[in-house]
């Protein structure tokens, strides 16, 4: 596995750049973590929908988890990071196929939303309200889903995937996201605008389980420890140092991955691994669709017939497929 110090890096400035997951270690601390900044993906993502910023924002996070999350497989299947809840935007699906590909979409009440925008009611927690987040580890259809779920009781999409990993996984996990809107001015004086977001996760992974265990979760805010497990010297050290990332940082095209992990861990010796590069791409295609579409009914295939036709959009790319009535008609006779 190809990996490099830190410092190193720093000299020759080779960089990822967007639109690449970089694994690194921080052996001193008993760390593992992947970073990632997400720029022309996102931008084709969030493009082709013309979702309210407020949305828009929601979807780059969500993207970002799956990203992260999605490139640890080491198996060929799919990562899926789905939210339903009561909220303004109802859900949020992404899903990663490895080895690189990602896509997205949203779906939301225009007129809810449009009131809580009225009312600066635009935080994540305001538009998702209460449900449930699900990661969905998918390796074919021969082999059995994993699959596990975190309330969303409030809590930003950040504070969400703390507390599945905290609940689900047990393991000590941090995790940091920042979306942004940029704006630029061309020379012929148009204003472009384009989305970036960044996002670490790092976890703790000691050899010894023992020193994985957490506080109980039963002490509440007032918890001073002693009815609990006491926390590794060494994760509140990496949590402390990833509690001065400022979100600026994980979207500027000119902070690298590279020189945030540099500037953040340098001290304690970190190293990066070769990264993953992650594409725009969805698995749609008039092959699956004329397959699905083939297993209807006669009464199903009249009841989606439209001005003749029988038009079917994807959610993910928004892209239309066209299809005769007739070739599925005559099927089914």
């Amino acid at each position: 596995m190809v990996r490099a110090d830190m410092a190193e890096l720093a000299q020759t400035h080779i960089f990822s750049g967007d639109d690449a997951v970089v694994p690194f270690h921080v052996e001193t601390l008993d760390a593992r973590g992947r970073a990632v900044q997400l720029g022309p993906v996102l931008d084709g993502i969030l493009g082709r929908h013309d979702y309210p910023e407020p949305v828009a924002k929601l979807v780059a996070e969500t993207v970002v988890l799956a990203v992260i999350l999605g490139t640890s497989l080491k198996f060929e299947g799919k990562f899926i990071m789905q939210t339903k809840s009561d909220g303004p935007v109802e859900l949020l699906v992404a899903d990663f196929r490895t080895p690189h590909a990602v896509r997205a979409y949203a779906r939301y009440n225009a007129e809810r939303l449009e009131e809580a925008m009225a009312e600066g009611r635009t935080s994540p927690q305001d538009l998702l309200g209460n449900g449930y987040l699900a990661m969905t580890v998918d390796q074919g259809e021969f082999m059995q889903r994993y699959q596990g779920i975190v309330e969303l009781d409030g809590s930003s999409l950040e504070e969400v995937a703390r507390a599945y990993f905290r609940q689900s996984e047990q393991i000590p996990t941090d995790v940091r996201l920042a979306t942004a809107k940029l704006m630029e001015r061309m020379e012929n004086g148009e204003v472009k605008s384009s989305w970036r977001a960044g996002g670490l996760i790092v976890q703790f992974l000691p050899d010894s389980t023992e020193r994985m265990r957490q506080r109980d979760l039963s002490g509440g805010d007032g918890d001073d420890g002693n009815g609990g497990h006491q926390e590794d010297d060494s994760w509140i050290e990496v949590k402390a140092l990833t509690s001065t990332i400022q979100p600026a940082e994980l979207v500027d095209p000119d902070v690298s991955v590279e020189r945030l992990l540099y500037r953040l861990f340098h001290e304690r010796g970190v190293h990066a691994y070769a990264p993953t590069r992650v594409f725009d791409e969805c698995s749609c295609s008039e092959e699956k669709i004329r397959g699905v579409l083939a297993g209807f009914s006669a009464e199903e295939i009249r009841d989606s017939i439209e001005d003749g036709q029988i038009v079917v959009n994807c959610e993910f790319c928004s892209t239309n497929y066209v299809f005769s009535p007739s070739e599925f008609l005559k099927q089914d006779a």
